[in-house]
């Protein structure tokens, strides 16, 4: 039997490739320390998805702090992965403010960490990492511009074409935050161990990915938590841009399909950008309608902040160009809408 070692196995991604890979009839390992829980609080623990997990007699569950090396090695010691599913991170921009040092631990030297063993361990395996469209920075408008619309902004080029954002587009000169700089110190790491040490191995950086297995939070999880504003009634704060931000989002189980295209033909450190796409891409002031229409409701209990964030994109919609092209069997199943009436049942 095949064995899949996922981090973050209680998290919206490494959940999702849980539910995947037993269904693939793969051993699955999950690590998860809740971490969740301590950033964002209690109420956004994933414990409960253990609980689920560990129903199933493939599914080996370890609580372990990914930072601790040696007690780390001992679990590579003793099982020989054929596949590392890289999720666990530390997610929050504000968070990485707060205490930079936590953060890079959590997100760069941990990934190091999984890196080194599998290189020691098991070299032959498929290392996946997700990484964040971050990396990228704040996009500041040096080569497009960028429109305000009704309802959203939108990016063009030099040609006034709409523009998208592909794996070329540059990542310096430019504010990432310090979760931005982690995440790309990582993300780099992956790549050099798949061409310089021939790990079979991909970094995707992800836009925002969702799901009903979201535990969103005001500070992490924009479109989750959105929609449980909005069925709920709370508050809900858009700091800056007017609420015309744009992302595109992609359901966390179309992301784990592109792990499984690469898993099955897989590369040395290559890059992918992952995400939902023009089709799938979104304001906030545009989510707040559609969820509104959605459940009936005329939600107006929203509040406009002047700042934006620092390091926050005001525009961003991925090109998966690249990944659809090597990949061709990869196809978004779950639309935008589709996602939202999802997570609107895990409220009722």
């Amino acid at each position: 039997m095949k064995k899949v070692l996922i981090t973050g196995s209680s998290g919206l991604i490494g959940s999702e490739a849980v539910n995947f890979f037993l269904k693939k009839k793969f051993l699955v390992f999950g690590i998860d320390n809740d971490l969740r829980s301590k950033l964002f609080g209690k109420k956004h623990s994933t414990k409960k998805f253990v609980k689920d997990q560990k129903k199933n007699k493939n599914f080996k569950f370890y609580s372990i702090n990914l930072v601790n090396y040696q007690t780390l090695e001992n679990l590579f010691k003793k099982f020989k992965f054929d596949l590392i599913i890289h999720t666990a991170g530390q997610p929050s921009h504000d968070w990485s403010a707060k205490d930079p040092v936590f953060d890079f631990k959590i997100n760069a030297l941990a990934t190091v960490n999984l890196l080194q063993l599998t290189k020691l361990y098991c070299s032959q395996s498929v290392f996946i990492f997700t990484s964040t469209n971050k990396v990228y920075g704040e996009l500041k408008p040096k080569k497009f511009k960028i429109k305000e619309l009704k309802t959203r902004y939108e990016a063009y080029d030099k040609s006034n074409n709409l523009l998208l954002i592909d794996e070329k587009f540059p990542i310096d000169d430019t504010v990432h935050s310090p979760f931005g700089v982690s995440k790309t110190s990582a993300d780099l790491m992956v790549q050099e161990f798949g061409k310089y040490f021939k790990i079979k191995s991909a970094t995707f950086r992800c836009g925002c990915i969702t799901g009903p297995n979201h535990q969103g939070a005001e500070l992490h999880g924009f479109l989750s938590y959105l929609v449980n504003c909005v069925v709920k009634n709370k508050k809900y704060k858009i700091f800056g841009y007017k609420g015309k931000q744009v992302r595109d989002n992609i359901h966390s189980y179309d992301l784990v399909k592109m792990f499984w295209e690469f898993y099955k033909r897989p590369g040395y450190g290559e890059i992918y950008n992952a995400g939902g796409g023009r089709k799938n891409s979104i304001s906030i002031l545009e989510a707040i309608k559609l969820t509104s229409k959605l459940i009936n409701k005329n939600y107006k209990n929203y509040q406009i902040l002047k700042q934006n964030r620092k390091g926050d994109h005001i525009w961003y919609i991925t090109d998966y160009s690249k990944f659809k092209k090597k990949y061709k069997n990869w196809i978004i199943t779950k639309d935008i809408k589709a996602t939202i009436k999802e997570i609107i049942k895990t409220f009722y």
